[in-house]
């Protein structure tokens, strides 16, 4: 009796080691997937950085040469202001006017009163229902602060240590801001040279934009300078499609 009920335990314990084996079989191929899916990841990641690394490397590269060039053709120029200097009261006319349009072109460093703005996101916190992205300083702010201080007589505007051009941009990208293809994050910091006392009267007045940013918790401090010094843009304006105009046409 006892034979003929281990016989057919028998059959069981078989299927149990059989089920065992499959499962155990399962499991280690399933680990090997996992490290061989992880190994392949690690893999794609490492050349992806590898990829990016040289991609800014060339661009380090290309963005040297073009500041050699800058600076080889900005010498050019000084050489010539030099003759030009020299040679008499027609080429010193020459000489001032081109000084004045690389003032305005904004590729040359220039100094003089003014005033310094610092602006900071506002430490307060947003309350429910209060849109958060109302405590932070836009692209738009910015513009706004720039375009009071150029109507206010700015000769010279820089964000952050960027030159301030006609043909800049200055937008959102994220949690920074793009200026001349740069990116920067809050605190910003505008120079202005011009009229200190105009320049920050335009800023503060009633119901201004540093009023206006205020009320946010937007911290905007105005500070006068008897002497601030502004770079001249460091990269290379090119124009694929504003030429010279024919004569009068």
């Amino acid at each position: 009796m006892e034979n003929h009920a281990g016989a057919k335990r028998f059959p069981g314990y078989i299927a149990l080691v059989a089920i065992c084996f499959l499962l155990g079989f399962g499991l280690t191929l399933q680990i090997k997937s996992v490290y061989k899916n992880k190994s392949v990841v690690v893999d794609t990641e490492m050349a992806r950085a590898d990829q990016l690394q040289k991609t800014i490397n060339d661009q380090k590269d290309q963005n040297d040469a073009l500041v050699k060039q800058v600076q080889s053709l900005q010498k050019t120029v000084s050489d010539y202001r030099d003759q030009a200097a020299k040679s008499g009261d027609a080429d010193k006319t020459l000489n001032d006017q081109l000084t004045n349009a690389e003032i305005l072109a904004g590729i040359s460093a220039v100094q003089g009163p003014g005033v310094t703005i610092t602006m900071n996101d506002s430490k307060v916190s947003a309350s429910s229902g209060t849109d958060a992205s109302a405590f932070v300083i836009h692209d738009i702010d910015i513009l706004q602060v720039l375009n009071e201080l150029r109507d206010a007589g700015a000769e010279a505007l820089s964000l952050n240590g960027e030159r301030i051009l006609a043909t800049s941009e200055v937008r959102c990208a994220g949690n920074v801001v793009s200026v001349n293809d740069n990116r920067y994050a809050a605190p910003f910091v505008i120079s202005a040279i011009g009229k200190p006392d105009q320049l920050k009267s335009a800023l503060l007045m009633r119901d201004g934009i540093v009023d206006v940013l205020s009320q946010w918790g937007i911290e905007v401090d105005v500070a006068t300078s008897s002497k601030i010094v502004i770079n001249g843009y460091s990269g290379t304006p090119q124009f694929n499609y504003a030429k010279p105009a024919k004569g009068g046409d």
